[in-house]
């Protein structure tokens, strides 16, 4: 529940404001001045909603205040000039008296939505080593992320986390679990996809002595095992249809059966999954259950891979060299300027992990104490030179029956596919990899996999001894 804070010096609009703002839900303190405003620590409040004729100090003296809690000042039509300076000095917005009540509580919420959503700070993560730490990112996709997390994570439902392999979908899991209810509880990791098909249900469900050849003990499953606190499947789409209906029924009823069993056991788990696949295309081709897909997708939170998240790569970087070098005891190396024009030009097909795996490369063959880009490894390998008309990178347009034959297309005219290796041969020393890209109209993931097609490799960085 938002919490406002009303300053206005006339007792009965204060308080015909506070019985409009209650009425819908929000928690409401009041001061009849700035003074009074201050005393009550405007900063421990959603949002602050002030006059801006006060006796002694104006509204807009609150702005400073109580930031970086909004102000929305309110002002008579007749001080229009008055409520433009107060947005200039900083005040979120203002709203004109007598106000329209549905204009006011329309403003209200779409301030305090918005103070939410630039809330959004990364959630800290308790690392398996008992190490907490902040989740890494600031762009906006990853903020869209921290928010969703952070309104999940209490509400106890199912998660289905999407995103590419090496995102981050555990730790995010991991987030879930850590800032929920049942934080003091087990949380239980299986990898769907590194558990053999003839095994899954035994290592999920459990199993009875002799329910099977080699079933010489009885075994609880690794749900029996997360009662009471939460199970992440990650790679739900790897699981078998078997195994599929037995999970459907513990998210339906809340009851597990051991395989060779004929008793149901109740249990109490939230489970958290995550898949780099389409579980709805899959549920079309009868890989995966509709009515499983359905069970899990309740809240469903997108993780962006590395190549959209550009703004990030650098401060990602940073952080995992620093790990990678307290664990080779190689501390003080850095990344030259040319090693970390690579790194933000890449496209990052294998995301976080492939750049964690491309850093710790770099700790292990530096030679000095910079990280030079041969040290990574990311280059693609030279390729053989094309052969001349190749199937050009873009269906060329059909060309008019001239009746000419091809007399009119000699060797000087260039594809569509010459244009690329001419252009970027020519344009590499003096552009990155991005600006190449933009000049070309393609992404930059596309301008590397059309290198790697054509053998174009990239122009190599002088290491350069006081870089």
């Amino acid at each position: 529940m938002s919490r406002i804070l009303i300053v206005e010096d006339e007792a009965i609009i204060r308080s015909a404001l506070r019985r409009l703002l209650e009425r819908h839900d929000y928690r409401v303190d009041e001061a009849g001045s700035v003074d009074e405003a201050t005393a009550l620590d405007p900063q421990r409040f959603d949002l602050v909603i002030s006059d801006l004729r006060l006796p002694g100090e104006p509204g807009t003296a609150l702005i400073a205040r109580a930031a970086p809690v909004p102000v929305l000042i309110m002002t008579s039509y007749a001080s229009m000039r008055s409520a433009v300076e107060a947005l200039k000095q900083g005040a979120v917005d203002y709203v004109a008296k007598p106000f329209d009540h549905d204009e006011l509580l329309e403003t209200v919420a779409r301030v305090l939505h918005l103070q939410a959503s630039r809330r959004a700070e990364p959630p800290d993560v308790t690392e398996p080593s008992g190490q907490a730490q902040p989740m890494i990112g600031n762009c906006p996709a990853m903020q869209l992320v921290y928010s969703r997390i952070r309104k999940t994570a209490p509400a106890d439902v199912t998660v289905l986390i999407q995103g590419e392999s090496g995102t981050g979908k555990e730790l995010v899991a991991r987030a879930l679990h850590q800032q929920s209810k049942r934080a003091r509880a087990a949380l239980i990791s299986v990898n769907c996809a590194a558990i053999p098909e003839t095994l899954i249900e035994s290592e999920l469900f459990g199993h009875e002595k002799g329910a099977f050849t080699g079933a010489s003990a009885a075994r609880t499953g690794l749900v029996e095992a997360a009662d009471g606190g939460t199970l992440f499947l990650d790679e739900i789409g790897e699981l078998p249809l078997d195994a599929q209906a037995r999970l459907l029924r513990v998210l339906q009823e809340g009851e597990i059966r051991k395989i060779g069993s004929v008793e149901t056991r109740h249990v109490d788990v939230r489970l958290i999954a995550a898949t780099h696949r389409d579980l709805r295309a899959l549920s079309k081709t009868g890989e995966f259950r509709l009515d499983l897909y359905y069970r899990l997708n309740v809240m469903q939170i997108d993780l962006p891979p590395l190549r959209d998240r550009e703004d990030d790569v650098l401060l990602i970087a940073d952080i995992l060299l620093e790990k990678a070098c307290k664990r080779h005891d190689r501390e003080g190396l850095r990344l030259s300027r040319a090693a970390r024009r690579e790194i933000h030009d890449y496209p990052w097909p294998g995301n976080v992990r492939e750049l964690e795996n491309a850093l710790e490369r770099g700790v292990i063959l530096a030679e000095g104490h910079l990280i030079h880009p041969d040290d990574l490894g990311l280059s693609p390998p030279n390729a053989a030179p094309p052969t001349p008309r190749q199937i050009p990178l873009e269906p060329e347009p059909a060309k008019a029956d001239t009746g000419q034959g091809t007399e009119g297309s000699g060797e000087d005219d260039l594809s569509l596919e010459d244009y690329f290796q001419h252009f970027v041969l020519e344009h590499q020393d003096q552009m990155s990899e991005t600006e190449l890209a933009q000049k070309l109209g393609i992404s930059r993931k596309s301008l590397w996999e059309r290198r790697q097609r054509l053998g174009i490799p990239r122009k190599k960085s002088p290491r350069r001894k006081n870089e």
